[in-house]
């Protein structure tokens, strides 16, 4: 099961995402000017050597999706990534089987998922904080002068 769960954690999300924009009630919302949101993936990068740099990357290919690949992950993707068109929505019912397997051993992946969650969006609130007292900083810096 190492290093599957990520991956199949992201198609499951790219699942709901399909659901959430699709059948009458999106249509009707679409008919109304609304436009989708686009699924973000982050923190693709591989933390362990046994994996190819680009693992991620590759298996979140997709429609209305979009990659936040750092400028020293993008060269090795261009270099060995094998782009095989749409493999985001490939194989969900395996992603389905993996997290029916971790349960029958006691993991539980809601409460992976929800604390996962919590951690990225703080520290997305973090960095947009750092960002908002650089800007009070310099507005400070043009104001006394």
């Amino acid at each position: 099961m190492r290093g599957k769960l990520a991956i199949a954690n992201a198609k499951l999300a790219y699942e709901h995402y399909q659901e959430a924009f699709s059948g009458e009630r999106w249509e009707f919302l679409a008919a109304k000017g609304a436009n989708p949101q686009r699924c973000l993936w982050a923190s693709t990068s591989t933390k362990n050597p046994e994996y190819a740099d680009v693992m991620y990357v590759e298996e979140l290919i997709g429609p209305s999706t979009v990659n936040r690949c750092r400028r020293r992950r993008s060269g090795p993707f261009r270099i060995t990534a094998r782009v095989r068109g749409d493999t985001v929505t490939k194989g969900v019912k395996k992603a389905h089987k993996l997290i029916e397997e971790l349960a029958a051993v006691g993991v539980d992946y809601d409460d992976i998922s929800e604390t996962l969650e919590l951690e990225g969006v703080q520290k997305f609130a973090d960095s947009f904080e750092e960002l908002l007292d650089g800007v009070r900083s310099k507005r400070g810096q043009l104001a006394a002068a």
